[in-house]
């Protein structure tokens, strides 16, 4: 069974940082796909982060060049940095994993609120 979950999330003032971390058991990080995913209120999830079949990060336009993706095989973790953040980035982050086959498997979600 595969098990995702985040944590890392909480409140920072515009231009600060934050690390998510989504540890991911029941399947090996280096046949999987992995990536992460925002909503924020009202709108749709969305993709910020995640890696290429090749294991080229990938990144939304909105975070290109403040946003870090990351993995750790021996610690089955995917990491993402969050730098210089300001209030678009408020939003509910969640990790998605993709082991062989059809099946996504979700987070519950870990909460990001920019405010000053």
């Amino acid at each position: 069974q595969v098990h995702v979950v985040e944590s890392g999330g909480g409140l920072v003032q515009p231009g600060g940082s934050l690390r998510l971390s989504c540890v991911v058991s029941g399947t090996w990080l280096g046949v999987t796909g992995v990536g992460w995913y925002r909503q924020a209120p009202g709108k749709e999830r969305e993709m910020v982060a995640t890696f290429t079949n090749r294991g080229t990060p990938q990144y939304a336009d909105s975070v290109k060049g403040r946003f870090s993706i990351s993995r750790d095989m021996a610690e089955s973790t995917v990491n993402l940095q969050l730098n210089s953040l300001n209030v678009e980035d408020t939003a509910v982050y969640y990790c998605k994993v993709r082991p062989p086959g059809p099946v996504d498997y979700w987070g519950q979600g870990t909460q990001v609120t920019v405010a000053s």
